[in-house]
C-alpha cells in the first residue's frame, strides 16, 4: 500500500491555507498546519477541518523552530504561505513586513535545506512583484518593479526560492499568483470589503461604501481554484516558477457594479470614493498570461468572474443574516 503523503502548510488559517489544507486533505494527504504561538490566531477558516489536520507552532522569524518542525512532522512537501500579507500594512511594517514576507521564505529554505533537501518546496510568490509592470500581460519572464515594501518582499522571497533550487538542487518552485478572492479573503481585502458593504447596506446596517481608486484594475480569480496549482508545481518532475491568472481584468467598478447588482442595488447610490484608501504608489495594470500553467501543469481557473462574485455576496448576506 501506498505510503501516506505528508505535507507541511505555512499560514494554513489564511484564505489560501485554508483552501490547500481541505484540498490536499481530498488528495489522501496527512497535512500538518504551522501556526504562530500567538494569543490572536483566528481558526474560524479551518474550524470544519480541524479536526482532520494537526497543528503544530513554528515561527518563520525563527529558523531553529524551523529545523526542530521539519525534522519532527519530516513532511515530503512544504507549501509557505505564510507572510505579512496585506499591501497597505506594509508601508505602516515595512521592516516586519521584511522579516516575515521575505527574510522568513529563507529560514525555511535553509531549515529544509539542512534537514532534508529532498522536501519539495512550494513558495507563494505575487503578481504585485511586477507593480509599475514592463509589458502586459505579465509573464513568468516579465521583470519585476515591486511598488509596496510588500511586494519588494516577495521578489526577495521568489529570487532566494530561485537560488536555492539552482545551488542546492532542491525541488523549490514559485507560483506568482495574480489576485485570488474568495468568501473567505479578509475584510481587509477590497474585494470582500465591497462584499460585506453590499450585504450591510441590503440588511439596512450601512446606508454607504467607501472605497479608493474605482478605475484600478485586477485579474481576479477564485482561491479554491488557485491552490489546486501549487499542488501541481510540486507533482511535477522538475521544479519551474509559474504565473497562476485568468488572463482577464476588471475594474473595482465592474466588481461593485456585479457585487451590487447581486442584492437588487445599484451601485453607482451608495458608493462613495475616500483619498484615504488611494495607494501612495498605485500598481499599473496587473493582468497575467497563464499559458505556461496551462501548457506544463494542464491548470486553467474553473470559476468564473461573475461566479465568483456571486459567491461572495451570497455567502456575507448568509453570514451576516446569521448574526442579526
Amino acid at each position: 500500500m501506498a505510503k501516506t503523503k505528508r505535507a507541511l502548510i505555512t499560514g494554513i488559517t489564511g484564505q489560501d491555507g485554508s483552501y490547500l489544507a481541505e484540498f490536499l486533505l481530498g488528495q489522501g494527504y496527512e497535512v500538518i498546519g504551522m501556526i504562530r504561538r500567538s494569543s490572536t490566531v483566528n481558526f474560524e477558516r479551518i474550524k470544519h477541518i480541524q479536526n482532520s489536520v494537526t497543528l503544530t507552532t513554528g515561527d518563520l522569524l525563527d529558523e531553529v523552530s524551523m529545523i526542530n518542525l521539519l525534522r519532527e512532522c519530516r513532511p515530503q512537501e512544504v507549501y509557505n504561505l505564510a507572510a505579512q500579507s496585506f499591501v497597505q500594512t506594509s508601508w505602516g511594517q515595512p521592516v516586519f513586513t521584511g522579516e516575515t514576507t521575505a527574510l522568513g521564505v529563507t529560514r525555511m529554505l535553509d531549515a529544509i535545506r539542512i534537514v532534508d533537501p529532498d522536501i519539495r518546496f512550494y513558495q507563494a510568490s505575487s503578481s504585485e512583484m511586477f507593480g509599475k509592470v514592463v509589458e502586459v500581460p505579465q509573464r513568468e519572464t516579465t521583470p519585476f518593479y515591486p511598488r509596496s515594501p510588500y511586494g519588494v518582499a516577495k521578489v526577495y522571497g521568489h529570487w532566494i526560492t530561485v537560488n536555492y533550487r539552482e545551488s542546492y538542487g532542491m525541488h523549490a518552485s514559485s507560483g506568482i499568483l495574480f489576485n485570488h478572492e474568495s468568501p473567505r479573503r479578509g475584510l481587509e481585502f477590497v474585494t470582500r470589503k465591497i462584499t460585506n458593504g453590499v450585504a450591510r447596506i441590503k440588511l439596512g446596517l450601512d446606508s454607504e461604501l467607501r472605497l479608493g481608486n474605482l478605475e484600478a484594475q485586477r485579474d481576479w480569480g477564485f482561491a479554491g481554484d488557485y491552490v489546486q496549482a501549487m499542488w501541481m508545481m510540486l507533482q511535477q518532475e522538475q521544479p519551474d516558477d509559474y504565473v497562476i491568472a485568468t488572463g482577464q481584468t476588471q475594474s473595482v467598478r465592474r466588481f461593485c457594479e456585479l457585487a451590487f447588482g447581486r442584492a437588487g442595488l445599484d451601485y453607482s447610490k451608495y458608493v462613495a470614493v475616500d483619498e484615504r484608501f488611494m495607494r501612495p504608489a498605485e500598481v499599473d495594470l496587473l493582468v497575467g498570461d497563464p499559458s505556461k500553467a496551462r501548457a506544463t501543469l494542464g491548470w486553467k481557473p474553473e470559476t468564473s468572474f461573475e461566479q465568483l462574485v456571486n459567491m461572495m455576496v451570497d455567502a456575507d448576506l448568509a453570514l451576516l443574516k446569521s448574526q442579526v
